[in-house]
């Protein structure tokens, strides 16, 4: 999540001089988060999250009705935040579902840092906030949500995409909120080309649209 590509490149961990509070509303509960200059929104909860987090269904039914006549259940659910920031989507899906593992992943360690202080404040025991790398490579998840950085530029967007989307399980539903002066309908079109590919059967849709911004919607193939 980023207005500037600066942003998603290594940052040293805030100083407790340079972190403050912010009181936010997440998953329906007022809480308050630490923040710092050089993440992406550090002042608020910027509008397009606030978009996303309006569409998509509360994580705790998503990964109910997935468990549901299954062998699985939520407890052992992996979900991913892509580009996570401070954290406002990763700390929503757990505060959701607080017993599925909920991974954050950005590149920049102060956001890091960031997430693990405020899962850690609200008392959130599944977020794993983690560089992408540091991601076990088999794990699947069941839910992806993210406001990617698209001002990274194409070429370093659509690899992130397609090193993450193909790892939703299977049915599992992919949200991202992408600006519609930013691109949202030619990324649309990019990602039914080349997803087929790597998914075949792959479904691309729009689950929303407002505030100048659309959510995408990502449908992994299979039951």
């Amino acid at each position: 999540m980023s207005d500037e590509p600066d942003h998603y490149f290594t940052a040293n961990p805030a100083s407790a001089a340079e972190r403050r509070t912010l009181a936010v509303r997440l998953a329906g509960r007022d809480v308050e988060v630490e923040v710092a200059s050089g993440i992406f929104s550090p002042g608020r909860l910027d509008l397009g999250t606030q978009v996303l987090l309006r569409t998509v269904p509360p994580l705790g039914d998503v990964l109910a009705a997935r468990s549901a006549g299954s062998a699985s259940d939520s407890t052992g659910a992996h979900v991913l935040d892509l580009g996570c920031g401070w954290g406002p989507v990763a700390l929503t899906m757990a505060l959701d579902a607080p017993d599925a593992t909920v991974w954050a992943v950005d590149v920049n360690e102060r956001a890091l840092d960031l997430v693990r202080r405020n899962a850690e404040r609200l008392g959130l025991t599944g977020v794993r906030a983690v560089t992408p790398d540091a991601v076990p490579d088999d794990v699947a998840f069941a839910a992806l949500w993210s406001n990617p950085p698209i001002r990274v530029g194409k070429e370093a967007l659509h690899g992130m995409l397609l090193r993450w989307l193909p790892r939703l399980a299977p049915g599992a539903v992919a949200h991202l909120v992408v600006q519609r002066n930013l691109g949202a309908d030619s990324l649309q079109r990019w990602l039914v080309e080349h997803l087929e590919p790597a998914m075949p059967g792959v479904v691309v849709g729009r689950a929303a649209s407002a505030k100048g911004f659309r959510v995408l919607e990502v449908t992994a193939p299979g039951a």
